[in-house]
């Protein structure tokens, strides 16, 4: 069982670093929609980190956790159109 948590964090910390790269904001970053999708962007990199920071204390429950929040929070951009993502592939949920 540990192997498979650490199998699962190790990809979701893959998905989340490479849903961020691929997550452009699509509104001008001066109106309320783009303030918004910086935000987003803001909190997904503070989960990525945060989840970096516990799989180096091998807390694999709270890393995995951190890049599962990391990536809703891109997702959930992308659903309401402040992100362009791409359509296809495994990043998002569309």
């Amino acid at each position: 069982m540990a192997a498979d948590l650490v199998e699962k964090t190790n990809r979701y910390e893959r998905l989340l670093s490479e849903a961020l790269d691929a997550a452009e904001v699509s509104a001008p970053t001066d109106t309320p929609m783009g303030e918004a999708a910086l935000d987003c962007r803001e909190m997904a990199q503070s989960y990525l980190d945060d989840g970096k920071h516990f799989k180096e204390d091998d807390d694999f429950v709270n890393a995995l956790a951190s890049f599962s929040y990391g990536h809703a929070w891109l997702d959930a951009g992308a659903r309401i159109g402040i992100f362009d993502v791409p359509r296809e592939g495994h990043l998002f949920t569309m």
